[in-house]
């Protein structure tokens, strides 16, 4: 009830303050099952996109929202997943619960570069949305957010109004064919490097193959050539 609240209070707010477009809207399915893989630019990305579906998404969520009062009430209200970084039991239990959501049928929202891009670039993406979609044989659909950015850069707390915002929706990607694989880390390798660069051609964003870092430990260093298949 709260996640219905929090959007239909929201909703009108963000459409007024924001050119919000939404493009491929017609990919998300009616009902079912779906993954909704998302590049990361901005801390609203988990705001915008909620709000052009007509379905309920549940994201994973950075532990420290939950710990921090400013943002734990906002992402308890719409029963989010927390996770922590460091890896391990927790972040097992966290795809446990992704899993769970799925298993109902539900939307699931993710992030496969793990944490927000320092600069704009589109990073590697992490395997867990590959082996997400071959444990629940679940279709990925990519999602580029494009603008968030510049509507509300990293560190900057009041967003920049008035803003155009494009919430873009590829056509769903069906890995069942490697159903029989779920352990293989170049298959979980290949699926995952198939849903980044259909990030890339949506977003427009240059592709770095490497892992994201915060913005504080990125150099200037140009980003390596693009490797197709590499394991992680």
């Amino acid at each position: 009830m709260a996640y219905w609240v929090v959007k239909a209070v929201l909703t009108p707010i963000l459409r007024f303050l924001f050119k919000v477009r939404v493009e491929g809207a017609e990919h998300v399915p009616a009902e079912g099952a779906a993954i909704l893989a998302s590049n990361h630019v901005s801390f609203s990305d988990s705001v915008f996109l909620p709000m052009v579906l007509k379905r309920r998404i549940t994201f994973v969520a950075k532990a420290e929202y939950f710990e921090d009062p400013k943002t734990a009430w906002f992402f308890r209200a719409v029963g989010q997943i927390p996770i922590q970084r460091e890896g391990g039991s927790a972040s097992e239990r966290a795809l446990a619960s992704a899993r769970d959501v799925l298993n109902r049928g539900n939307l699931f929202g993710i992030y496969p570069e793990g944490t927000r891009s320092p600069d704009g670039r589109l990073y590697r993406g992490k395997t867990g949305v590959a082996r997400l979609s071959l444990q629940t044989n679940t279709p990925i659909l990519p999602v580029a957010m494009v603008g968030t950015r510049e509507a509300q850069p990293i560190g900057q707390v009041k967003p920049n109004f008035f803003m155009p915002i494009t919430v873009r929706i590829g056509r769903p990607l069906d890995f069942s064919r490697f159903a029989d694989r779920l352990d293989d880390p170049l298959v979980l390798r290949q699926i995952t490097d198939e849903v980044m660069f259909e990030l890339r051609d949506l977003s427009g964003q240059e592709y770095v193959d490497r892992y994201a870092k915060r913005k504080s430990d990125v150099d200037d260093a140009p980003p390596p050539p693009a490797r197709i298949g590499a394991v992680a």
